[in-house]
Formats: structure tokens, sequence, C-alpha cells
């Protein structure tokens, strides 16, 4: 679709949209060349007509032989007209036609999209605050869904035992794009990596917390919108939308771009083996190769050949990575043919949260992403360790996972490449609440101590301590509360309901904690003025936000920088000499 297309939603009478469909907007107007009049009905006299028509017959317009001429030369005239005004109204009534079509065509791809809703749970995670140009950073889920619910997706995901189970979710990546649209970083967490996944709902019935369970199962307790409250709730990121596609969808869409360029250091053959049965069956010789249909699914479930789960993610990203040079170089935002093929195919493929659950919404994201260039383009994974309760399973290392979430949340780029003032996010000015803050002894500040986190017991005693340290600061009604839980940052909230009073009061207490104006958020379900006390600051009563540098990723994490060509290693059991 083009652009036009999108923004003359649900329209008929915009005809220049014809162009970005295929047709030709050319023809818009057509009909300004029909001015003719129209002939002088019989029986009207020379007073009736024009006086240019009258002069003209006195200059020899009657029935003689220059009278003749003339009127030879009116009857010509008058059948271009003629041609003209029918030409017009034929062309007229193509317009109106082929923009229906288009019309139509639009309400087909919207009828294609299956939607969800964008939580599954409440993770009080609340959308950072809007830099000084009033820009936001975006977030996407991407979820790889397991699921049997059909025969494509038997045929290509084996298991036909599995038809009737819930799908996992075998493949999560977070995309993050800046708030300045100039850079992209995407993490992953491996399938199998043991959290916490919180209480989610859906239209079949609560599903409770559980704690120490695969990430992937959060899928089967409420749905995408769940795995994306179990993100927000690990990672203390805001997600604005998740987007899920299954066995089928990727074969299509790798189809349609006509294959993304893969490559493997050797040759690789991923065949069971009497230490590991099943595989992927990805069958390749040495080099770069461009996969498409059930090639392409066996490239991203390939996990043996490539020696493990975080290693499968590093070559999911390298396929990303293919992808989007792939649709760079096919000026898929800009190429209609290329925009319809696509969203036919997209429509079809994924199934999309419910606030973009439309061409219209698909079509205004993917422009968020057409300016990011591919060296501005960063994979990597959270690094992970083995679980001690069971091998076969992983544990976010928490250090590394913390800097990189904190980078998430602060926008910092996860490469060094762009200029200088884009290298470290832009410093925010503190906005100016209309209102007065009230007396710090009349502000009522709840504090609770929320320094807890997945492996990690809560600070003893956070909350007595800065409620004392606010007492000292003249906030006397405060008090600490019993009540605990995990966040990451510290945070101040207030009922959304007081308004520019609210915050006023809550930016008091921030400023004289030395938090940032960011820490400051609304909350509908607030009662009072509530200080969260985060892990990040689980020690000492000067709070000290920690840094983070662009490119400042932890060691481990498996970075695949967009414009940078890398091929996989091939475990050795599943080297392939490409004859056999």
């Amino acid at each position: 679709m083009g652009q036009s297309s999108v923004r003359g939603e649900g329209t008929r009478k915009r005809v220049p949209r014809a162009r970005e469909l295929g047709w030709d907007d050319d023809l818009h107007g057509a009909g300004e060349a029909t001015g003719a009049e129209a002939d002088a009905p019989e029986g009207t006299t020379d007073t009736a007509a024009p006086a240019s028509t009258r002069a003209s017959r006195r200059r020899g317009g009657g029935t003689g032989p220059n009278g003749r001429a003339a009127a030879r030369r009116r009857a010509k005239k008058t059948g271009k007209r003629k041609v003209l005004r029918w030409t017009a109204i034929t062309l007229s009534l193509l317009i109106l036609g082929t923009a229906g079509a288009g019309y139509l065509y639009y309400e087909h791809l919207n009828g294609n999209i299956r939607g969800g809703s964008r939580a599954g749970g409440d993770s009080g995670v609340k959308k950072a605050a809007p830099n000084a140009l009033g820009d936001t950073p975006l977030n996407i889920l991407l979820i790889g869904s397991d699921s049997r619910n059909d025969e494509k997706n038997i045929a290509l995901g084996g298991g036909r035992d599995d038809k009737n189970r819930k799908p996992l979710a075998d493949v999560q990546m977070l995309l993050h794009v800046s708030a300045d649209r100039k850079n992209a970083s995407v993490v992953s967490i491996p399938r199998d990596t043991v959290v916490h996944i919180p209480e989610c709902k859906d239209d079949k019935g609560t599903y409770p917390a559980t704690d120490n369970r695969p990430i992937n199962e959060s899928l089967q307790r409420g749905g995408p919108g769940c795995t994306l409250t179990t993100w927000e709730s690990l990672s203390g990121v805001y997600i604005d939308h998740w987007i899920m596609v299954d066995f089928a969808g990727v074969v299509a869409m790798a189809d349609e771009v006509g294959g993304v360029p893969v490559c493997v250091k050797s040759g690789v053959s991923d065949h069971p083996t009497k230490a590991q049965p099943g595989g992927s069956h990805l069958k390749l010789p040495e080099g770069t190769h461009e996969v498409k249909g059930v090639q392409a699914l066996q490239w991203l479930r390939t996990r043996h050949a490539f020696g493990s789960d975080q290693n499968r993610a590093k070559a999911q990203h390298m396929y990303m990575n293919g992808m989007v040079e792939k649709l760079q170089k096919q000026n898929a935002w800009t190429d209609t043919g290329r925009l319809m093929g696509l969203a036919e195919t997209a429509t079809k493929a994924l199934q999309v949260s419910d606030e973009i659950k439309s061409v219209k919404g698909l079509f205004d994201l993917s422009m968020q992403l057409k300016n990011v260039k591919l060296n501005r383009l960063t994979t990597a994974n959270i690094p992970t360790a083995e679980w001690p309760q069971d091998h076969n399973k992983n544990v976010l290392i928490k250090a590394s996972a913390d800097k990189m979430f904190r980078m998430l949340r602060d926008d910092v780029a996860f490469d060094k490449n762009g200029d200088p003032a884009d290298a470290k996010p832009k410093p925010k000015p503190a906005s100016k609440p209309k209102a007065t803050a009230g007396a710090p002894g009349s502000l009522a500040v709840t504090v609770v101590n929320g320094t807890g986190g997945d492996d990690e017991p809560a600070a003893e005693g956070r909350a007595r301590a800065i409620t004392e340290l606010l007492q000292g600061k003249g906030f006397t009604q405060a008090v600490s509360s019993k009540e605990g839980g995990n966040r990451p940052d510290t945070v101040v909230t207030y009922p959304k309901a007081e308004g520019d009073q609210g915050k006023a009061d809550a930016q008091s207490v921030a400023k004289a904690l030395g938090l940032p104006d960011s820490a400051v958020r609304a909350d509908a379900k607030a009662q009072g003025l509530t200080l969260v006390v985060g892990a990040d600051w689980r020690e000492g009563t000067v709070y000290e936000k920690p840094a983070a540098e662009a490119g400042d990723i932890p060691d481990g994490a498996q970075v695949v920088r967009g414009d940078q060509k890398d091929c996989m290693e091939i475990f050795d059991p599943y080297k392939w000499d490409g004859k056999s």
C-alpha cells in the first residue's frame, strides 16, 4: 500500500490514491477539458443565441456556400466536443470504479488481519515520558509461535499430536526504535529461560502468577498479551505493540521477499543423532544463501547444529537483518507493487495487538522503521547462565540484563554509530507544572520497598530508611508501607485524576530526593502520592542514576550489526561436506 492509500482510509472520493494502487491518477480532472457549450435547442431565435454566434451568421453563416462551410466547421467542432464529453463521462465512471475497487481491496486487507489485546495483565509499567521534542521511543514485541492449529502448520512443524495444544512462544524479540527514529535495537531471550510470569487473563479465564517457568509458556497463559506483560514486568520497558507469526507465516513472508540471505561457515546438516533426536533438517553448503519456504523455517528453528539456544537467537537476528536489507533494496516502502504484495502476504501471516489491527496501523508502524540505516540496527541476546535446578534451562545473568533493560528504558543506543549528539540520551528539561506544589509538611507520601527482583530478595528496611530521609527533608507525613514489590526503577506516582496539582506535588518529592523528572508518573489506580524505591536504589541515601553509554553492551550478548556480514559457526556433529 502507498502512503496516500493509508491516509485515504475509508474514502472513495480521493482519486489520487489510484496512482499508488497502480492506476493512473492523471485521468483525475480530465473532465476539465470539456468546456464545450451545448447546441442550441430547436426553435431558438437569433436573439437567444450568444452575440458571437449572431455575428458569425451575419458573416456568412447561412445556407449559402460560405454558410455551409461554416456549418461544417461548426459540426466538426461540435463533434470533437461530444467526443471529449463522452470520454470525460467514461473516464469519470472508470475512476469511480477503480476508486471503489481500491476501497474494497483495502477493506479486504483489513479483513485479513487477526488481532488481540495488547496486554494480558497489569505490569505497572508506564510509557516513557516524551523528550523535549515530544517524541517517545517505540517498543514492539516480536513473537514466533509454534502453533499446530491447522494442517499447514502441522506439515511445517510436525507433531500432529500437538494440534490441540496451546502454542508456545518459541521466539521472542523486543524491538526498540529510538525516539528520534535514527537507531533500532533488538534483544532476545531464549525460550527456555525461567522467569516470573505475572497473573494474566484472556477470554477463557485467569491464570495465576507463577515463578521459575520457561518464558515461552507465557503464551499459553493468556496469549501474546501475557507474553508482553511478562516482558514488561521483567524489563520495566513499556511495550507499545506485539506482532506474532506462526510457521506458515514465516514461510509466506520469506517467499514474498524472494528469499532471505543467511550464511554458514561450513556446510550444515541438522539431522537426528543418538545424543540428540529430532532436528530442523536444515541442509546448506558452506557460504551465503537466500533461504525461503520451508528452508527459511528450518533456519529459524535450528538449535543443535548452532550449538545452543543463544546461538539460535543469533541466527534469528541474522535472518531478521537480512530481511530488512532485502526490503530496503527492493524499495519496499515506496514501490507500489512491492507494497501491495507485502500487504497481502503480511496481513494474512501476522497477528497483531488490536491498536494496530488495520492496514493503516501496520503501514504507519512500518514507516517508523524505514529511516533506520543498517549500521544503526543492532541485535543482541541477553546473556544467560545454566539454571542450577535443570541444566536444560537458563536464567538471565542479572547484572547484564539490568544494564541492557536500562539502556532500553533510557533510550540509549546499542551502537556507537550515531552523531556525538545522538550517542547519549538528550537531557529532558524539567516540565513546569501549572500548579504550585503543596508545602512538604502537607503532603502524605507512602513509601514502598520495590527493590526485589526475580532472583534477589528486597533490600531489608529500604522503605523505612527512605521514609526517614523524606521526613528529614520536611515531608513529615511520609509513612512506610508494609507492602513490597519488584520494580527495576524508582518512581513517584500520583493519582491521574489530580492532574497538574498531583504532578507538581510528585515533582517536589522527586526533587527532594534527587530523582530525575522522568521518575514522576501519573497512575489512574494510585490512591495518593506513592514513592516506590526500585532495584536501582538498593542502598544509601543519595540516589545515583546508573549511567549507560551508547554501544556499552555487556560481554556475552552476541551482538550482530545490521551492516556487518557474519556467518554461523556449525557444531561438529552437524558439519556437512556438501556431498553426501
